[in-house]
Parts: structure tokens; C-alpha cells; sequence
């Protein structure tokens, strides 16, 4: 051990640390889950501390001495090369300030290394006077909690839900010919092609994609430069203009200075709508999963109208079966992204007065939604989709065997005469023309045409 101090006084904190005194306390103070803030937002850090050292180095406020050590070790962070320095448990103090001094820390130690000089001296960078100049936990978290976000997005979600849109696009371009039976309240209904079905698999999915850079859109203004409770106290007025530009810059996104520093600080309300937006996500990719793990249940015994690849054994007591396990594992990471919605929803509910105080475990959550989103959606297109195959001996003999093309008949015998002729059908056990024909309702030729279900897609 080695001891530093904060504005506290002395802290016993671990020789090979990076963070001080302050982290050290936080590590003490809060041994809750054993969960740390999530890589993203770590990495989220140096990106955004790195653009606050050249924005004060602009304004003349930071020499560049110390600006690019700064940078280095912000670009180290960024890369996630000091993620193991960064132990604060999620559930900490409710602005982040703990993982902010975390960061602050860990940048003025690295930075004594770089410059041959010994830990905790705070030189050549000092954590509050450098690191944090111009800034407060409570802009700059939210700050980090936004650029992180949409950086992940960016990066992961959308690319992962575009690569499972195209999965779906070219099944339904491969499934056009084949004719299934369609299916509403799980009742056989009137004819659709495989394809059709797959096709608004696809355009879910490309909602989804679109829904995704919503998130993005509703992220782009930052807190920086609003301080302790917005009003920019100790913070240049050209500050979080050149921090925003900086940021747009380096990640090709929008980012902007809010418009209101008050909101901006003091509530959540982009989070809880990104948040609502991947649930609407979830219960997509939800619906798809389901639906294909249904189509594909049997393979004897159930729908068996396309087959499934088999990953996996499906159980430990009877040989050869098959789970459709990646439809389920899609689904329960939809439930956990709902659940972790949920919370934003409460959190950013529960902000007062100048202050949301759930930031780290917002961030928590929409990190966890995004990359289990992310993996699951490209998991479900490689290991599932891909290898989809139909099985169209099945679903022929399911058409012809359904009382639902009784629908076409209505132009011809009225609807009241095709209700008799399939509920005569269904409790004999005969076939739409065999009843047709016994009752003289139409000629052979016109039936056959009639009920022919390529006529009906």
C-alpha cells in the first residue's frame, strides 16, 4: 500500500493503483455488486476528458505541457488499456462523482509516470486543478453518459440490427415461392408465401435500424459547461462550445451544447426516451425470434414448416432433440433490455431539483441494453437465420389442408354459403371441393381456379 491524500486527509490506497485517495474511498464506501462502470462509459471518459484538455489548451486555460499529458492517458482510457484502475461499483454516488475522480486520478498518476515523477505528487498534473478544469461531476458525467451512448450505438447496435436485417432480407427473397398457410389469433387463415412472412421479419428490422439512430439524434446534446448546477460557474463561455466541436469532430456525431444547461443537468429525459425506444426495439426483435421458433417447432409434432440449424444437444435425457435455443436466447435478452428500461424510466423519474442522482445506474443499464442487444441481434442472424431452411412438402400439405381458402369462394357463392361449405367440411373431414361439388355450389374447373393459393398472395 501507499498512502495519498485527498481534500479528506490521508488514504491508505494499493501500490500498483493508478486512482488515489479519493476512488479508494469510493471502493471502501460502496461494495455493493461488484460491478464497475460499464467499459463503454469508462472509455467514454477519456474521450470526453481528452476534449476538455485541448478546448482549455485553446482557451489558453492549460499549457500544453499538460494538455498532452492529458491526452495521452485520456487516449489510453479511450482505448481501454486502464480499465482495471476503474473499480467504483455502479451503485456509488448518485452524480458519478466518485468515477469522475476516478478518472481525474488515474490521468494525474499516469501522468507522473510518463513524466518519471512519483504517484500522488499530483506533477506535472494536478486531478482537480487540470484534469477537472472548467468542469463538475454534474456536467460532466451526463456528458460522458451521452457521447458513450451514442458512440455505441454507433459502433455496435446499429451495425449488428443492419447485419440481422440483411440475414432476413435475403430469406425473404429466397422463400418467395414457397406457399404457407397464414395465421391470425394462431388460427389457420388465408395463404401467404414464406417469403411475404420473412419480409416483415426484414422491415422490422430495418425500423429497428432506423429507431436506433433516432437514439443517437436524442443524445447529441451534452451538459458540458453548465458546472455545478448549470449556470457555468468557474467554466469559460467558449468552453462547452469547443468541447461539443471537438467531440463532433473526433466521432462524427452531432454533438451540441444544450440548449437548456438546467434540464440538461437536472433531468434524464433523452435517456428514459432511449430507453423506450429499445424497448420498442426488444419487442420486435421478440416478436421475430418467437415466430421462427414457432414456424420451426416439431419437427413431427408441431407447425415443421422450416428448419431450424442444430447448435447444440437440446437435452441431457433424450437423445437427438433440438431446442430452437437461439430464438430463446434472443427472447430472454430482450426481457433483460425491457427490464433495464424500466429502471432508466424510474431513475429518470426520480431526479430533484438541480440534479438527476441515478446517473451511474442509468448508465448501467442502457450500456448492459445496447451491447446485449448488439450480440444477441448478430448472434441470432450468424448462428440462426443464415441456415434457415424451408420445409416446403409441409407447408404445401398444410394449405391443402386448411378451410381458410374458403375465403376466395365469398365473390362466388356469398359468405354465408362458404361458412356452411367449411364448417360441413371441417366436421366430415372433407375437403372444400368435395363439399362444393356435393352441393352443385360451382363447376370443377371454377373451383379449382378459385382456390388455387397462388391466385390468393
Amino acid at each position: 500500500m501507499r498512502i495519498e491524500k485527498d481534500s479528506m486527509g490521508a488514504m491508505e490506497v494499493p501500490e500498483d493503483a493508478l486512482y488515489g485517495a479519493s476512488t479508494q474511498r469510493a471502493v471502501l464506501n460502496f461494495p455493493i455488486s461488484g460491478r464497475s462502470m460499464p467499459e463503454g462509459f469508462i472509455r467514454g471518459l477519456g474521450i470526453v476528458k481528452a476534449a476538455c484538455a485541448t478546448a482549455n489548451e485553446q482557451l489558453d486555460r492549460l499549457s500544453k505541457e499538460k494538455a498532452d499529458y492529458i491526452r495521452q492517458v485520456c487516449a489510453e482510457v479511450a482505448e481501454g488499456k486502464l480499465s482495471e484502475h476503474f473499480p467504483v461499483d455502479v451503485f456509488q454516488t448518485g452524480s458519478g462523482t466518485s468515477s469522475n475522480m476516478n478518472l481525474n486520478e488515474v490521468v494525474a498518476n499516469r501522468a507522473a509516470q510518463l513524466a518519471g515523477k512519483p504517484i500522488g505528487g499530483k506533477d506535472p498534473v494536478h486531478p482537480n486543478d487540470d484534469v477537472n478544469l472548467g468542469q463538475s461531476s454534474n456536467d460532466i458525467v451526463p456528458t460522458v453518459l451521452h457521447v458513450s451512448l451514442a458512440v455505441s450505438i454507433k459502433e455496435n447496435l446499429v451495425p449488428a440490427l443492419k447485419h440481422l436485417h440483411h440475414a432476413l432480407d435475403e430469406k425473404a427473397k429466397e422463400f418467395a415461392d414457397v406457399i404457407k398457410i397464414g395465421r391470425t389469433h394462431l388460427m389457420d387463415a388465408t395463404p401467404v408465401s414464406l417469403g411475404q412472412e420473412f419480409s416483415g421479419y426484414a422491415h422490422q428490422l430495418a425500423k429497428a435500424v432506423v429507431r436506433a439512430e433516432e437514439c443517437i439524434d436524442r443524445l447529441e446534446e451534452l451538459a458540458i459547461g453548465g458546472t455545478t448546477v448549470g449556470t457555468g460557474l468557474n467554466c469559460h463561455p467558449e468552453f462547452s462550445g469547443k468541447v461539443c466541436a471537438i467531440l463532433a469532430e473526433e466521432t462524427g456525431i452531432g454533438f451540441r451544447e444544450a440548449e437548456n444547461h438546467f434540464e440538461a443537468q437536472a433531468a434524464r429525459d433523452d435517456c428514459v426516451e432511449v430507453a423506450g425506444i429499445l424497448t420498442t426495439i426488444a419487442a420486435s426483435l421478440t416478436k421475430v425470434a418467437n415466430d421462427i421458433r414457432l414456424l420451426g417447432s416439431g419437427p413431427r409434432s408441431g407447425l415443421g414448416e422450416i428448419s431450424l440449424p442444430p447448435t447444440q444437444p437440446g437435452s441431457s435425457i433424450m437423445p437427438g432433440k433440438v431446442n430452437p435455443v437461439m430464438s430463446e436466447m434472443l427472447v430472454q435478452v430482450c426481457m433483460y433490455v425491457m427490464g433495464h428500461s424500466n429502471t432508466v424510466a424510474m431513475a429518470g423519474r426520480d431526479g430533484h431539483f438541480e440534479l438527476n442522482v441515478t446517473i451511474p445506474l442509468i448508465a448501467h443499464c442502457l450500456h448492459e441494453s445496447v451491447t446485449c442487444l448488439s450480440n444477441g441481434a448478430r448472434t441470432f442472424a450468424d448462428k440462426c437465420v443464415d441456415d434457415i431452411t424451408p420445409n416446403t412438402k409441409v407447408c404445401q400439405e398444410l394449405v391443402e389442408r386448411s378451410l381458410m381458402l374458403v375465403t376466395a369462394l365469398n365473390p362466388f357463392i356469398g359468405y354465408d354459403k362458404a361458412a356452411h361449405v367449411a364448417k360441413r367440411a371441417f366436421k366430415e373431414g372433407k375437403t372444400l371441393k368435395d363439399i362444393l361439388l356435393d352441393e352443385q355450389l360451382m363447376e370443377e374447373a371454377q373451383i379449382d381456379q378459385a382456390l388455387d393459393p397462388t391466385r390468393m398472395i
